[in-house]
């Protein structure tokens, strides 16, 4: 397998679950303005949309969206433990947990990697509706659970914890939300995190 990457992104989390889980897999990062992989590939012929992840398998098949490659890799190694079995509840929470990652808080981060960040009362606003998807996360974490599911730990924890991270990148503290900021610490620091953030050049 090749995972298709850019350094600190959503596919971050891919790149972790495919540590959790023991597989063996190449890296190839992209750049995200030229849209060419570090061999010098044009990315659009391996995802038409252009941005990361894209999991390429043995056979040549592409799979993209994090949600939807983070469950593949879980199915595909039941013995991680990193999802419930499909057709349970719990699975479907994991569900849950996935769409609101993607539809609302990755949503509401993207204004501040624009090529042209919102400004004044825009920026006021793309603020508000982060801080209201940060308000449900924090929410979601506030009866003292590790993790979303409890103390399972899951694949909606990776893309979670490594989205709500881009807080300190776009200059957000979380010391409103200290659930978030301790959450966001025990995820990265598992070792399959450790190693995937090491292998992207995100620790010193």
């Amino acid at each position: 397998m090749k995972l298709y990457y850019m350094p600190g992104s959503c596919s971050l989390a891919v790149h972790i679950a495919l540590g959790e889980t023991g597989s063996e897999f190449a890296l190839e990062k992209v750049d995200g303005k030229t849209k060419r992989t570090e061999t010098g590939r044009d990315f659009t012929e391996v995802n038409p949309n252009g941005y990361v992840p894209a999991l390429e398998l043995a056979d040549g098949a592409v799979l993209t969206e994090a949600p939807a490659v983070l469950q593949y890799l879980a199915d595909a190694h039941p013995e991680a433990g990193i999802a419930p079995a499909n057709g349970t509840f719990e699975r479907a929470r994991v569900q849950e947990h996935l769409n609101f990652v993607a539809s609302e808080l990755h949503k509401s981060f993207s204004p501040f990697f624009a090529a042209e960040p919102p400004e004044g009362a825009a920026r006021d606003a793309a603020l508000a509706r982060l801080f209201k998807r940060l308000d449900h996360l924090e929410r979601l974490l506030a009866d003292g659970r590790d993790y979303l599911l409890g103390a399972d730990f899951s694949v909606a924890d990776l893309y979670a914890a490594v989205v709500a991270g881009w807080a300190a990148p776009v200059g957000i503290e979380l010391d409103s939300w200290p659930r978030i900021a301790a959450y966001v610490q025990r995820v990265t620091a598992r070792p399959a995190a450790v190693e995937a953030m090491r292998r992207e050049g995100l620790l010193g």
